[in-house]
């Protein structure tokens, strides 16, 4: 009462003293974080902080992010209480009960959390809907598939995550990669190598990235998967690499209008990519 009359949230509080003789339950208030309307009464808001109802706030986890992404969205996002800051990244895999590297296992989604959740909270709430979802998925994914556990399953989503952002491809791109690892082909992915370079990437990827056989996720020389997950995927990458579309597709390549040309064989792959980089050549002179 003493707060509500220095905030001065509402007229004549000096009637809260009567209110409380006519309702004593109004009285038994608390203690949280609540979202006040400037429309309500005394009565509504006071039935509020009785409730314990607290306000909501939402943290949003967008797919195809790496976890070092989603540590800046906790740090910057309100009322969370920090205590990850000091933390490395295998010392927060550690506190979520994770054996080996972070990345991959965190659900994308919107989390909801009151004034006072830890980081690590809603973390944990990520990484266990993830646990879930990959588990789920791999029980229920197609037969004769090139990885030999629900880890291999999601480095391979998060590595179609990043190829691409339409669901309709999704399918296809995992079938590529599948069809790739059954024929002992290397993957040749663009984003294994980005990851693998780190804060060292600046935009380009040049010949010599190609052929670095010190970058462990360098799938132009590696033979098979990188090491770990290298996004985070949504549930729809996930599904894809459960369930591949049944081709005969070995390469893709942007096509321009946000989507992929899919080849069977690398004569008309090459045509593909001259294609491409014809129309980018035609745009960048108009």
């Amino acid at each position: 009462m003493t707060q509500l009359k220095q905030e001065q949230l509402f007229d004549r509080t000096y009637l809260l003293p009567f209110l409380y003789k006519l309702e004593p339950e109004l009285a038994a208030i608390k203690a949280g974080t609540y979202q006040f309307d400037s429309h309500m009464t005394v009565h509504e808001f006071l039935t509020l902080l009785t409730t314990g109802k607290e306000s909501q706030f939402t943290v949003k986890f967008i797919e195809g992010k790496r976890v070092k992404d989603w540590l800046l969205v906790l740090q910057n996002s309100p009322y969370i209480e920090h205590t990850l800051q000091d933390k490395s990244l295998d010392e927060i895999s550690k506190q979520l009960g994770i054996d080996g590297s972070i990345e991959g296992w965190l659900s994308p989604n919107s989390y909801q959390y009151t004034m006072g959740t830890t980081d690590l909270a809603i973390l944990k709430r990520a990484y266990l809907t993830m646990k879930s979802n990959l588990q789920r998925i791999w029980d229920s994914r197609d037969p004769d598939l090139p990885y030999s556990s629900p880890y291999e399953m999601l480095i391979l989503a998060s590595i179609i995550e990043k190829e691409t952002g339409i669901n309709a491809e999704r399918a296809k791109v995992a079938s590529v990669f599948v069809n790739r690892l059954k024929a002992k082909m290397r993957l040749q992915t663009d984003p294994t190598i980005i990851y693998g370079l780190g804060d060292d990437y600046n935009g380009t990827i040049r010949r010599t990235h190609l052929t670095d056989g010190n970058n462990p996720y360098n799938t132009y020389v590696i033979t098979g998967l990188p090491p770990t997950p290298i996004s985070m995927p949504s549930i729809a990458s996930l599904e894809a690499a459960a369930h591949p579309a049944k081709t005969d597709y070995l390469f893709f390549v942007a096509n321009g209008n946000g989507g992929h040309t899919f080849t069977t064989d690398y004569i008309n792959h090459r045509q593909a990519v001259n294609h491409y980089r014809k129309l980018l050549r035609s745009r960048n002179q108009n």
